[in-house]
């Protein structure tokens, strides 16, 4: 059990019925009255942000996530098929699970999937991808008086915006995070 006066940034928490990651706190004592915490919360399920007070002495369970690196498989069309290194058991995860990561993962890369209470719930991307450049149009000579990008597309199907010196079949790293591009591999 943790109070709402020990929060800190990161903590996962359950309550009212889900799961909980503490994202933004603040301890407040007003001149008048009992002092409370303000706390911006997010959903780990549905990915909902909501803003809540607490007592100090509330008292709630602490969420235990799992984290487990396994390698994404294939696409059948619904389902995206992940499956333990360690013991090759493969995972069935649906469009949900997997929306965010999904769009820098190629087949056969390491991702971090969580767990809570053995259900898998989200999909992490490595934080650096390497992927190809599929299509893109060419860049013009001369057209470098500033930053200037061009949109491409990588071999995962996004797209994203490139510097004009990039051409199809360069391979180039991408930051997962952001969805930015890095430099060529």
């Amino acid at each position: 059990m943790i109070t709402a006066g020990d929060f800190r940034k990161g903590i996962t928490i359950e309550w009212d019925g889900g799961v909980w990651n503490i994202v933004d706190f603040q301890h407040v004592k007003p001149g008048k009255g009992a002092a409370f915490v303000r706390t911006k919360i997010k959903n780990v399920m549905t990915g909902a942000v909501v803003e809540r007070t607490f007592n100090p002495t509330d008292k709630m369970p602490r969420a235990i996530i799992e984290s487990k690196e396994m390698q994404y498989l294939y696409n059948d069309g619904s389902l995206y098929y992940f499956m333990d290194p360690e013991t090759f058991e493969q995972m069935p995860l649906n469009h949900d699970q997997v929306e965010e990561a999904i769009r820098f993962v190629k087949e056969n890369t390491n991702v971090t999937i969580k767990f809570f209470k053995g259900n898998a719930f989200s999909v992490e991307a490595p934080n650096f991808v390497d992927l190809e450049v599929t299509q893109t149009e060419p860049g013009f000579a001369g057209n470098t008086a500033s930053n200037t990008y061009k949109p491409a597309t990588i071999e995962t199907g996004i797209t994203l915006m490139v510097p004009l010196f990039i051409n199809i079949g360069d391979i180039i790293k991408i930051d997962t995070r952001s969805g930015e591009y890095l430099s060529r591999a």
